[in-house]
């Protein structure tokens, strides 16, 4: 059974448990970044919006010239810097930045947003990522799958002590909202979402459950190895995020 932990809120915003560097949604996330044609490159700025711990950008950082990570409280930057430091990754800083209060004053070639859209006080905020990047720039983004199974971020549900209801986030949007802790998403929903802050839709795909959260045994095995199979799925409920590959109009 999984709680709400308090810890995970910071002034009032939700701002969940960043994925481990072993996790399978990261090896996930940056197979299909890796994917993208000319994403990566040494002559390449990367900013990770929403970087958490890292645990993304660093994956990637031996690719590119320069990568910065962004992060709206400094919570997770002591996790940061460790890894910074056990990876030598000399071209990453963390940088504690609020996009949706404050205009960033630099624009990258590539961004990467995993699971932070959700987050925003508005998610017509997006906008902000639209304009950090450059023109003819990439972007990989991905947000939670409405049609997951379960709640991915939980939910303060009334005389519930279980947060992770199954099928609660297949409820019409405004009850969900009503209770969940972060905004979730069908294809068209972020599709439309993107097309509207200007950016071009490159792809759009379902990221297969990675079963993290399920211990380590056979059944956990079996189902990676016959149902859970490979980095993207045709079958939404066999997904627990939506992945997008932006572009920026020249």
């Amino acid at each position: 059974m999984t709680f709400v932990d308090k810890n995970l809120f910071v002034e009032g915003h939700y701002l969940g448990k960043p994925a481990e560097f072993t996790d399978r949604i990261i090896l996930k996330r940056i197979a299909l970044t890796e994917q993208i044609k000319d994403f990566c490159g040494k002559d390449l700025t990367l900013a990770d919006v929403g970087c958490g711990n890292g645990a993304s950008m660093f994956l990637l950082a031996d690719k590119m010239q320069k990568c910065v990570g962004i992060e709206v409280f400094g919570t997770h930057q002591a996790a940061f810097e460790q890894m910074k430091a056990q990876t030598n990754a000399t071209n990453c800083e963390f940088i504690v930045f609020d996009i949706e209060q404050q205009t960033y004053p630099e624009q990258f070639d590539r961004i990467i947003c995993f699971e932070v859209i959700e987050h925003l006080a508005d998610d017509k905020n997006v906008k902000a990522l639209y304009n950090m990047l450059k023109a003819g720039g990439k972007a990989a983004i991905s947000v939670p799958n409405k049609w997951w199974i379960f709640e991915t971020h939980g939910a303060k549900l009334p005389l519930l002590p279980w947060n992770r209801v199954p099928f609660f986030s297949w409820l019409p949007r405004p009850i969900h909202e009503r209770f969940a802790n972060a905004r979730i998403y069908t294809q068209g929903r972020i599709r439309k979402l993107l097309a509207e802050a200007g950016f071009e839709i490159e792809e759009i795909s379902y990221i297969t459950a990675p079963l993290d959260v399920l211990k380590d045994s056979k059944l956990k095995s079996w189902l990676l190895e016959n149902i859970f199979t490979g980095n993207t799925t045709n079958v939404p409920f066999l997904s627990t995020s939506v992945f997008v590959v932006v572009s920026k109009p020249d």
